[in-house]
């Protein structure tokens, strides 16, 4: 299974994005799909996550701006980035873990660059 992000880029301050992220095939089994960033210098942070119950986390910093969904027919993860600061500059991943028949798989997709510049 391969995962490919997309929807990055250059934005100004205030802007939105919408980052994609496609699995090659179904994947059964999945526990939690999550996005992380890691900025220039910084360590990876986890974003937003989302279970397979509907649960969802959101990293403090984008509370109330950024937006994880999924859609199980396109086997696709979202994250929806609104009023996005410079601050949100970085490498954005995505990320599904799974397990089934007691196999764990934790899969990443390489990252896409979010830049927020005026």
């Amino acid at each position: 299974v391969q995962l490919q992000a997309s929807g990055g880029g250059l934005v100004q301050p205030g802007g939105s994005l919408r980052l994609s992220c496609v699995a090659s095939e179904s994947i059964r089994g999945i526990d939690a799909m999550g996005w992380y960033r890691q900025a220039p210098g910084k360590q990876r942070e986890l974003v937003a996550s989302l279970t397979s119950g509907g649960s969802t986390y959101y990293a403090d910093a984008v509370k109330g701006r950024f937006t994880i969904s999924r859609d199980n027919a396109k086997n696709t993860v979202y994250l929806q980035m609104n009023s996005l600061k410079p601050e949100d500059t970085a490498v954005y991943s995505c990320n599904i873990n799974a397990e089934w028949r007691r196999i764990k798989n934790n899969y990443w997709g390489r990252g896409t660059q979010v830049t927020v510049s005026s």
